[in-house]
């Protein structure tokens, strides 16, 4: 068997090549590139102590309603953050606190009394915290956010 050999046709008969398909121009004029805004720079500071929910201090009383209030017992803190799947609230205190001692939790929701199993601060287990330290307690029922949190 012999192979076909190609002929090339005479330009006159090839189809014409659209020059649009073979090569591709450059826009003639390119479009406008607007600025964009710059950002403020950052301005650093130093990493807060605390949670950065909380500022330091002590809670106002006007920012506990009244249903929440109990007369008669040490305010130590509100519940800054519930973790349901370990059953512990985080708060900072602002007044000490000791393993042993009797606390009750008073929400919108919440009325949990009971007494301090285990106390935490930074993730070591300890007996007693003083007031300012952020901790987390192991409490038998959920509580939420904003709860106010007594010694009694």
């Amino acid at each position: 068997m012999t192979k076909k050999r190609s002929v090339r046709k005479p330009a006159a008969s090839r189809k014409p090549v659209r020059k649009s398909a073979v090569c591709r121009k450059a826009p003639t004029s390119p479009r406008p590139v607007r600025p964009r805004p710059k950002r403020p720079a950052k301005q650093t500071q130093p990493a807060p102590a605390l949670h950065p929910a909380v500022t330091p201090g002590r809670t106002p009383v006007a920012s506990i309603t009244p249903e929440q209030q109990i007369v008669g017992a040490t305010l130590l803190g509100k519940v800054i953050n519930y973790f349901t799947h370990l059953g512990v609230a985080t708060l900072v205190l602002e007044a000490p606190l000791a393993v042993g001692d009797t606390i009750r939790i008073k929400g919108h929701t919440t009325d949990l009394t009971q007494r301090i199993d285990s106390l935490q601060v930074a993730h070591q287990s300890v007996q007693s915290a003083s007031a300012g330290e952020g901790v987390g307690i192991h409490v038998a029922d959920k509580v939420r956010t904003s709860d106010a949190v007594y010694k009694v």
